[in-house]
């Protein structure tokens, strides 16, 4: 197991900067308008200065060249474009959508988080990732993982006709259905405590923020060098149609503070 975190981007806050909110796992998908029209809505009316969304946005994304043939997601980009046009907006690539291109995210007023990212803001600093880099006891998603990852496969993938890479996200999809069936302590493997700690030693963080597990908890991790405690906080994934349902917001505050918001 190697605990050698990746390359560590930064985000400097401006000072300007009140509030900042994160959210992931969201899945966006044509046939859950519920999901949809409460993250539009949140969109539209949060008074955050940012919003963070460390990944998995969409339920799938199989190139951006299918967002022309896709109201769906000409819907979703049309609320991302108003909301980069009046806050900060960051957009970190998720399990399921890691081939989200540049052209869109610019076409979207966004901007690229690379993972991990450290945030600086106010009085404190948080380590962002999606957290599936993290899930070390899912071997068979890891291996999965560094093949998908490299721009060899990217490239190859994206060369594909756009049909023939809609046909491979509904299997995707079908696979996704059969495992909730299961129920979530089967579906995801949580993320590996002792790399945790190493990647917020290396950052030199305290509190590392990640989805991907949809398991949302505060966690407490041991201490460094300095006796100083580390916290892993995980966010909700998003769901509108469950029982009871999903739609939570992890809002920062300049003052090192947190608070969860449950949208509906």
């Amino acid at each position: 197991m190697t605990l050698t975190a990746p390359p560590v981007s930064q985000l400097q806050a401006p000072a300007t900067w009140r509030t900042v909110d994160l959210i992931s796992d969201l899945h966006l998908q044509a046939r859950e308008p519920e999901t949809f029209a409460v993250w539009q809505r949140y969109m539209d009316h949060t008074p955050a200065d940012a919003v963070l969304i460390l990944g998995d946005l969409f339920e799938v994304w199989v190139g951006d060249d299918a967002v022309a043939q896709s109201p769906f997601l000409q819907s979703c980009a049309e609320v991302l474009k108003n909301a980069g046009q009046r806050r900060y907006l960051g957009l970190m690539h998720g399990n399921r959508d890691f081939l989200i291109g540049e052209s869109f995210v610019q076409d979207c007023h966004a901007h690229f988080l690379a993972d991990p990212t450290l945030l600086r803001f106010g009085a404190a600093s948080w380590l962002l990732s999606h957290g599936d880099a993290l899930c070390l006891a899912d071997v068979a998603y890891q291996q999965f993982r560094r093949q998908v990852r490299t721009p060899e496969w990217r490239s190859d993938f994206l060369k594909q006709p756009l049909a023939q890479r809609q046909a491979v996200a509904r299997g995707i999809r079908n696979e996704s259905e059969a495992r909730k069936r299961l129920g979530s302590a089967e579906r995801y493997a949580d993320a590996d405590s002792t790399l945790c700690q190493s990647w917020l030693d290396q950052a030199g963080a305290h509190t590392l923020i990640h989805g991907h597990t949809h398991q949302a908890a505060d966690h407490r991790l041991p201490g460094d060098a300095s006796g100083q405690a580390h916290a892993r906080w995980v966010l909700s994934d998003w769901d509108a149609s469950a029982q009871p349902p999903r739609a939570q917001v992890l809002r920062l505050f300049e003052n090192g503070q947190h608070e969860r918001m449950d949208l509906i």
